[in-house]
């Protein structure tokens, strides 16, 4: 929440959200059941509640507004751009991945001058080194998906947000990701999230 505007990003398990405000924007990132459930996004939503989400979402959850990589849209106070989230190497098959170039996002929302990066199921990629001045980073961190502790915090380094948050890291070694941004000059903090 941020002034006065309800935000929530992959909302999954619609019992989690009990006594939660419903929501003005809801952000999903890709298609994959851990960040895309119908339920949730209903119990969440209300009259005037703004979704958004790449192609793929689009094509499953009726009302959401598409948004490809490098699109923004204005909502409230809240600009929403969409950014590139995407695997570089990791995948069920060789020459597949889990998550395909152009087919999530992540997203920076950026609301009186502050900008915060959600970079959705991810590797550390090249696009990340053109983030600027992210004060907040959500970065996830769970094989075979996504990165390990250290890819992650390499990817962190990558744009030097002032704060990053680990999430998806069930099984990850969270002091391993602490270590490697040591001197780093990024805050991290540690929360119980792992969707």
């Amino acid at each position: 929440e941020h002034g006065g505007q309800v935000i929530h990003v992959d909302p999954v398990g619609a019992n989690r959200y009990e006594g939660l405000a419903q929501a003005d924007l809801i952000l999903i990132t890709h298609v994959h059941g851990d960040h895309l459930d119908p339920e949730a996004v209903k119990k969440l939503s209300k009259a005037g509640t703004v979704i958004i989400g790449p192609e793929s979402v689009g094509k499953q959850l009726a009302g959401t507004i598409v948004l490809r990589n490098g699109e923004t849209r204005q909502v409230g106070p809240t600009t929403v751009e969409a950014v590139p989230a995407y695997n570089l190497k990791r995948g069920p098959s060789a020459g597949t991945f889990y998550h395909p170039k152009g087919e999530g996002n992540g997203y920076v929302l950026t609301y009186t001058g502050r900008r915060c990066y959600i970079a959705g199921d991810t590797e550390a990629i090249p696009e990340m080194a053109a983030l600027k001045n992210i004060e907040v980073a959500f970065l996830p961190m769970n094989l075979p998906y996504t990165m390990t502790p250290e890819e992650a915090a390499a990817a962190a380094r990558l744009f030097s947000p002032q704060l990053v948050y680990p999430y998806h890291y069930r099984g990850a070694d969270l002091a391993a990701f602490q270590k490697a941004l040591e001197g780093s000059g990024i805050a991290v903090r540690i929360r119980d999230w792992y969707y």
